[in-house]
């Protein structure tokens, strides 16, 4: 097995190991406004979140950012609670531009954040390696399929429910917001640092 085919198998499984879940609430939460015909803002969604960690990964990695692993570790959920709170407070009628954006925002910003969760996973597995370039690639490529592969069972999910089900956008919205951000506050309150 190459290099390459090593860490990308790496990154696609840590982002779907259930002990993770964490980073998996994230992306769901990200995804909790749209449905399946919304797939083109979603992938630009899934890839802004890649864009954000793979900065933070690739620094953390290099050690030229570092972060205490528990502020870390506290601020993950943080960023969790933050946009499922942001779903649940979201108006039906809300200009779509606007929220598409947000998410953007909250995609990229709060992707910096969880890199820094990634690099502690990927620093311990390079080690004392001084080629990092194709091994952050091909974790990061990995991680992005990983996501893709979760926001297809949620879309699809999504789609089961609301349009063939018919339930309401609004409530499948809200009861998936509302139940990350219990499980948002769970893991604040777990991973309190201070």
């Amino acid at each position: 097995m190459s290099e390459f085919a090593l860490y990308f198998g790496l990154g696609k499984d840590h982002i779907l190991d259930t002990n993770g879940y964490d980073h998996i609430l994230f992306v769901i939460a990200l995804c909790a406004v749209y449905v399946l015909h919304d797939w083109k803002k979603v992938l630009i969604l899934v890839t802004a979140f890649t864009i954000g960690h793979s900065v933070t990964l690739a620094l953390a990695t290099m050690r030229v950012l570092v972060f205490p692993g528990e502020v870390i570790e506290f601020l993950i959920p943080l960023t969790i609670f933050i946009t499922a709170a942001a779903n649940i407070v979201k108006r039906d009628e809300m200009n779509s531009k606007a929220t598409i954006q947000i998410n953007y925002l909250f995609a990229l910003f709060f992707g910096l954040i969880h890199g820094l969760g990634f690099s502690n996973f990927l620093r311990e597995l390079l080690g004392q390696s001084r080629n990092i370039v194709t091994p952050l690639l091909a974790f990061n490529l990995g991680l992005e399929l990983g996501q893709l592969i979760i926001v297809a069972i949620f879309l699809v999910a999504g789609f089961v429910l609301v349009q063939l089900i018919g339930i309401a956008r609004r409530d499948w919205r809200m009861v998936i917001s509302s139940a990350i951000a219990g499980i948002a506050l769970v893991l604040m309150k777990d991973r309190i640092f201070w």
